[in-house]
C-alpha cells in the first residue's frame, strides 16, 4: 500500500528562479515558483506550501485511516525485508503475523497506547517463552518506530515497554566432560565427527551441514556458507564468516571419512545424502543421532546444548573469552552472556578464595 507522507518541500535557486521541490507518488516533483528577482524567499515559501497543502491533507487522511496490518504489509514488511536475511525474514513475519497482526490488525495507527501494549505483553508472558515474548517486544517498538518515521504518528508508543519478568525462561542446559565422552562414543564416524565439529570446534549445524571439501584447510574450516532448511544461505552474521580452527582428531576423522565417501571433490559436500545434496539436519538429529543418545541418558542433548558446551568448557578451561567468541562466529557478549554456563563448582572457588582476602579467620 503506497501512502503519501506529509512533507514541508524544499526551495532551490535554479537559473535565477525559485524552485519547488516535493515527493509525490514516489517520484520527486520540481515546480519554477518565480523569479529571484521580484520574489522573496519568504513568498517563495508561502507559494510553496499551498502547493502542499492538499497534498499533505490528502497524506494525513490515508495516516488517520491506516490500520496496523495495512502499515505492517505495506510499509514495514517491504522496507525490512531487503535488509532481513531470509531465515531471519521467514521467522519475523510469521511471529509478527501470528502474535501481533493477530491481535491488532485492523487496529488504526492513531489508536495505539503504552498500556495497551504492555498488556499484551503481558498476557503472552503467560503462556510464551521469555525469548518470544521479548522478540515481541523488540517487534513492536520496531514497528511503532517506522510509523514515527514516515509521519503516521507523532511518538512510539512502544518505546518504554518491558518484558515481563514471569515470562518462561528455559533451562540453558550444558554438558558435562563425561557426558561429551559417552555421547562421542556411541555415535558412529558420520554423526560422530558431526558431533565433535558442533562440540570441539563450537560450529553450527548449518555451517557444519554446508562445508564441502574445498573448505576444509590444513587446521581450520573455512565458513563462507551454511545450509538452512534446505536452502544454501550466507552465514548467519558477518562474525560467523571465519575460518573455525580444527582440532588434531577432527582433522583424522575427516581424513578417515573422506576415504570412504564417494564424491570427494572440492565442490563435494562433506556430509552429502544419496542424491548428492546436504544432509537434513532434523533427519539426521532425529533418526541417527537422538535414539543413540538416548541410550546413554543424553536424549535431551540437541545442537544448541552443543555449542553452548563448547563455550563453557573453554571457558572452564580458562581460554579467553575473544577466542572462544571468534571461534563460535558471534560476539565476546553474546559469548559470555548467552552461551557460557559457569559451574558454581568453579565460581566456589573463588569466592573462597576472596574470603580468605577478606577475613581473618
Amino acid at each position: 500500500m503506497r501512502r503519501q507522507r506529509y512533507q514541508s518541500g524544499s526551495l532551490k535557486k535554479r537559473c535565477g528562479k525559485w524552485v519547488g521541490q516535493w515527493w509525490e507518488a514516489g517520484h520527486r516533483r520540481n515546480r519554477a515558483l518565480g523569479p529571484i528577482s521580484s520574489m522573496t524567499k519568504s513568498d517563495a515559501r508561502k507559494k510553496l506550501d499551498g502547493i502542499l497543502s492538499e497534498l499533505n491533507a490528502n497524506g494525513a487522511a490515508v495516516a488517520n485511516n491506516m490500520s496496523l496490518s495495512q502499515f505492517i504489509e505495506g510499509v514495514y514488511y517491504p522496507f525490512y525485508t531487503r535488509k532481513w536475511k531470509r531465515s531471519t525474514a521467514a521467522n519475523n513475519i510469521n511471529r509478527v503475523n501470528t502474535h501481533v497482526v493477530g491481535a491488532f490488525g485492523d487496529r488504526k495507527l492513531q489508536e495505539f497506547h503504552r498500556d495497551d501494549l504492555q498488556g499484551f505483553l503481558d498476557g503472552k508472558a503467560a503462556g510464551l517463552s521469555f525469548s518470544m515474548v521479548d522478540h515481541l517486544r523488540w517487534d513492536l517498538k520496531q514497528i511503532f518506530d517506522m510509523a514515527v518515521a514516515e509521519d503516521l504518528i507523532r511518538k512510539n508508543p512502544a518505546v518504554l515497554l518491558f518484558t515481563p519478568g514471569e515470562a518462561r525462561r528455559g533451562q540453558r542446559l550444558v554438558m558435562t566432560i563425561e557426558e561429551v565422552k559417552r555421547c562421542f562414543g556411541v555415535l558412529d564416524l558420520r554423526e560422530r565427527l558431526i558431533v565433535q565439529l558442533a562440540i570441539i570446534a563450537g560450529m553450527r549445524p548449518g555451517e557444519i551441514l554446508g562445508l564441502t571439501w574445498e573448505r576444509v584447510g590444513p587446521d581450520y574450516a573455512d565458513i563462507r556458507q551454511r545450509v538452512y532448511r534446505g536452502q544454501i544461505d550466507r552465514p548467519k552474521t558477518v562474525q560467523s564468516a571465519r575460518r573455525a580452527a580444527l582440532s588434531e582428531g577432527l582433522l583424522c576423522g575427516l581424513d578417515q571419512w573422506r576415504a570412504l565417501c564417494i564424491d570427494v571433490r572440492p565442490e563435494a559436500w562433506v556430509f552429502s545424502s544419496e542424491r548428492g545434496t546436504p544432509l537434513s539436519r532434523d533427519n539426521m538429529l532425529l533418526r541417527q543421532i537422538k535414539p543413540r543418545l538416548a541410550s546413554v541418558q543424553l536424549a535431551w542433548v540437541n545442537f544448541q546444548v552443543m555449542r553452548r558446551t563448547h563455550s563453557t568448557l573453554m571457558n572452564n578451561m580458562g581460554v579467553e573469552g575473544k577466542l572462544v567468541a571468534d571461534q563460535l562466529g558471534h560476539s565476546l557478549d553474546v559469548n559470555q552472556n548467552v552461551y557460557t554456563k559457569s559451574p558454581v563448582e568453579r565460581r566456589k572457588v573463588f569466592v573462597d578464595q576472596l574470603e580468605r582476602a577478606l577475613v581473618v579467620m
